[in-house]
């Protein structure tokens, strides 16, 4: 059985000095409880996977009973376990949040027990999808929308900034025997496991961090054109987040995508206010000219 905290959603998100939570700051009181429930799920089932201290088949047991209790959320005759569980299913009376989207999150996290390595670009694309773009449509349903292709661009943004997240990340990834840059790609540029491992920059791990980067920059395209006008206000959160990430990139492209020689690489405190209060400002004014993808 899992090891249920009983903390709340709010205190969750409150101790979390994550880009998500600080997008919450742009919405409503009723959509922010809401995303700090949304967003205490993503990471309390992304924390038992990540336990280096427990066992594995541990971690699977804990997880299989997220799943359990998951149903119980949906079958208004039961009450979940999980605390953050029982703010969901309360949740759920005010948001239509589809359960397969929190299914597909629990394949993605889960898919970390067994998998250290990606062989493809099209099986990175696969976990982006599970762990980012899932959370990215079940947020747009809080975040209230009108058009269909309002889906294409969360799953298209949840992509761009999983990708995003991957390129600056290989240094604490490798920390945990973890490679999530493509095999195949890295094969291609002539770029080792062991120099991932060893943290050894070069010429060839420039150019495949430049080709992924592209894949990137692409998603952060396909995401604000996806984007229709009459949605765009209501996404307000969710532009935070692709304008946070965005300027990431960029930061990791002046680097050359050199993150081995380096602390990690994040985007300050100034930076951050400052893209809260052009993101509000431009909703607001209903401003389009986009945070990212330019």
């Amino acid at each position: 059985m899992a090891d249920n905290s009983q903390t709340s959603s709010e205190e969750i998100t409150r101790k979390s000095a994550s880009n998500l939570a600080l997008a919450f700051v742009l919405l409503s009181p009723e959509k922010r409880q809401a995303m700090a429930t949304l967003y205490a799920f993503c990471r309390e089932v992304d924390d038992v996977a990540d336990d280096e201290e427990k066992p594995l088949e541990q971690k699977r047991e804990e997880l299989n009973f997220w799943r359990e209790d998951l149903e119980r959320v949906y079958d208004s005759s039961q009450t979940p376990t999980i605390q953050t569980n029982k703010e969901l299913q309360k949740t759920l009376e005010r948001f239509p949040l589809p359960k397969i989207h929190f299914e597909e999150l629990l394949d993605g996290v889960s898919s970390d027990l067994d998998q250290n390595r990606m062989q493809t670009l099209d099986e990175l694309e696969l976990y982006c999808y599970r762990v980012a773009s899932a959370v990215g449509l079940l947020s747009i349903e809080i975040f209230g929308y009108r058009s269909p292709s309002t889906r294409e661009y969360a799953i298209h943004l949840g992509k761009a900034l999983q990708l995003t997240n991957i390129l600056r990340d290989p240094k604490v990834d490798a920390q945990r025997d973890f490679i999530y840059l493509p095999l195949d790609l890295m094969g291609r540029f002539g770029v080792s496991e062991a120099d991932v491992l060893e943290g050894r920059y070069s010429d060839n791990y420039r150019a495949l961090g430049e080709h992924l980067g592209g894949v990137a920059r692409k998603y952060y395209q396909q995401a604000n054109s996806s984007l229709v006008e009459h949605d765009r206000s209501s996404m307000i959160a969710a532009e935070l987040m692709g304008a946070v990430y965005w300027r990431l990139l960029l930061k990791l492209e002046r680097l050359k995508y050199n993150v081995f020689d380096t602390e990690l690489v994040r985007i300050s405190k100034p930076v951050k206010l400052a893209l809260i209060l052009k993101t509000w400002l431009k909703s607001l004014t209903r401003f389009r000219s986009p945070n990212y993808g330019d």
